[in-house]
């Protein structure tokens, strides 16, 4: 079933493939990880094809002369065999684990650890096999994959079919010669041959099947509406909440505008329209903040109370307007600003000391 008729039709936010990606749910072809791990690990085996055989001879060597002794725990044959068995696996497992991690890096664009997916899940031991078969078969996915494994099983036959034809007479004539390794290593070099050829054909299959990953993640990665609005109330918070918080948060400003002038050191004005209320904390405050605002009856309530306690009033009409629209209640000033309120501290400082004088 498409997103759209579950009704998820919004394209998954960032917030949203962060947290799948940190579950190890990710956008990925396997189909890349088997073909690069396959053509790999057969490019090791070729290479070390001869190593790996003198150590078997070595292996059956070792048993068999070994084979007269009665006692055979003094013979050490158990871990003789171990460490040569892991000597000749390791770099072949070393290759395919690296194989394996490179292919996951490069199509997530980076290293993903999450134990989510390996985490127990007792629903998913609970049988289900009407949605299985509708996702395996009964689906565009289902019927994708089933297509994609017609699609590999006939190009491993085909392969399978013309290398073999073309040297299964050489390996008859060195059979029939009474040449046994001979043999053996044609038959090893045909078969790395069709493992080859296969997987640089699954490899280069693969990268299509990448894109149509992809697109199904996004696809199932999608949101309702409802979901948009859900994530977004959780991570911005609620925007009628905000809005009643602000409400709140105005009218308790409202309360304090008395408090406010009565401590200011200044109040710049409009002269009618705006009036910003000013205070600078020495030692505490990197610059003059903005204790109260107001416009229009608030702003002449703030005159009245300024000229009530003997605040100094600054009429400026660029500075007030500036400082009403860009800076809130209880914020710092902006530096574009300092210049301009050093000059008005600097004038209310002169006209103080020529009053004292």
């Amino acid at each position: 079933m498409a997103a759209e008729d579950e009704g998820r039709t919004e394209e998954p936010s960032e917030h949203r493939l962060e947290q799948a990606r940190k579950e190890g749910r990710v956008a990925k072809s396997q189909e890349i990880s088997s073909a690069l791990i396959l053509l790999l690990t057969i490019t090791v085996l070729l290479f070390m094809g001869k190593w790996m055989m003198s150590q078997c001879i070595n292996i059956l060597t070792y048993f068999f002369t070994r084979t007269h002794n009665p006692d055979v725990r003094d013979a050490n044959l158990f871990s003789a065999f171990l460490i040569n068995f892991l000597e000749m696996l390791a770099p072949v497992a070393a290759v395919a684990v690296v194989a394996g991690v490179t292919a996951n890096i490069i199509q997530n664009k980076g290293f993903i650890f999450s134990t989510k997916p390996i985490e127990p899940n007792f629903n998913k031991i609970i049988p289900k096999f009407g949605e299985y078969f509708r996702k395996t078969v009964f689906s565009g996915k289902g019927l994708f994959n089933i297509a994609k494994s017609i699609l590999k099983v006939t190009i491993i036959v085909i392969i399978g079919y013309l290398t073999i034809r073309k040297n299964i007479f050489v390996i008859i004539e060195i059979v029939s010669n009474g040449q046994i390794l001979p043999a053996v290593g044609k038959i090893a070099s045909t078969a790395a041959q069709i493992v080859i050829i296969v997987a640089v054909l699954f490899l280069a299959l693969s990268i299509p099947d990448f894109f149509v990953q992809r697109h199904e993640f996004r696809e199932s990665m999608k949101m309702t509406k409802q979901e948009v609005k859900q994530e977004y109330k959780e991570l911005e918070g609620d925007p009628e909440v905000k809005g009643r918080l602000q409400q709140m948060q105005r009218q308790l400003l409202a309360q304090n505008i008395p408090k406010a002038v009565k401590e200011a050191d200044v109040v710049i004005t409009n002269p009618t329209h705006y009036a910003v209320v000013l205070k600078y904390e020495e030692g505490t405050d990197e610059a003059p903040k903005v204790t109260a605002k107001g416009e229009d009856q608030s702003a002449l309530y703030i005159k009245r109370l300024a000229k009530e306690n003997d605040i100094p009033i600054q009429e400026d009409r660029p500075l007030a307007r500036g400082l009403y629209t860009d800076v809130q209640i209880g914020a710092i000033i902006p530096g574009i600003y300092w210049k301009a309120i050093a000059l008005v501290y600097s004038h209310i400082k002169n006209k103080s000391q020529a009053n004292e004088n």
